[in-house]
């Protein structure tokens, strides 16, 4: 199986910690954000790996090179200009073929087995879902019966973790450009093709200085 580690974006919130390196290569507990990936990948024994590029790509593809002192095989997908999600993905899809996919975040600390991701290829997508964090209590979908819903009024919300199991299916129609991935999904949910799970383990949105610096310490705590 291929797995696609999104990694174009600017790093916005971050401020002034991504101004001259990359969000995936920022560090805490002495690694960087996309080392954690590659490790998970490789632990589910995924060695194929695509990673998307756009906001100071070279720095890493200079990292992370061709993958081998990771024991993965990395393929570049450089955008130029970012793609967003969707965009990003459906530029890549030359590299990823015709099998379903795994999609992760590069700014995630999760101990989710990525293994079980193997066993869901039936549908367009399957969702990781999480608990939702005090950050977006809102959440994004619903899960119900192990069927990923768009946003109900009768059933409470759950966030969508930043990995998946996607089918390149899904992106049948797209046309090439920058658009986001949320209205595929939620087409593919009307039409009863996207399958999830909750998962109640560790999970993290690295998405501002404040949680990084949190996840560097647990991490150096050995929490």
């Amino acid at each position: 199986m291929v797995a696609m580690i999104l990694a174009a974006g600017r790093g916005e919130r971050m401020l002034e910690l991504t101004r001259s390196c990359p969000k995936p290569l920022l560090q805490a507990g002495g690694k960087t954000l996309i080392e954690y990936q590659l490790q998970r990948l490789l632990m589910a024994g995924v060695t194929e790996v695509v990673i998307n590029t756009a906001y100071l790509a070279d720095q890493i593809h200079a990292f992370l090179g061709t993958g081998e002192r990771f024991g993965v095989q990395i393929r570049y997908s450089p955008e130029g200009e970012a793609l967003e999600t969707g965009g990003g993905i459906f530029h890549a899809l030359p590299l990823l073929g015709d099998a379903p996919f795994i999609l992760m975040n590069s700014d995630l600390w999760c101990d989710f087995s990525l293994a079980d991701l193997a066993l869901a290829v039936d549908d367009l997508a399957h969702l990781v879902m999480v608990n939702n964090p005090e950050h977006h209590l809102k959440g994004d979908f619903c899960l119900k019966g192990g069927r990923v819903l768009p946003p109900q009024v009768n059933l409470p919300s759950l966030t969508y973790a930043g990995i998946a199991l996607l089918h390149p299916a899904l992106f049948q129609g797209s046309v090439a450009g920058k658009f986001p991935l949320a209205p595929l999904l939620l087409k593919a949910m009307r039409a009863g093709k996207v399958s999830g799970v909750h998962f109640q383990g560790e999970w993290r949105d690295i998405g501002t200085p404040q949680r990084l610096a949190a996840l560097d310490a647990d991490l150096r705590k050995g929490v």
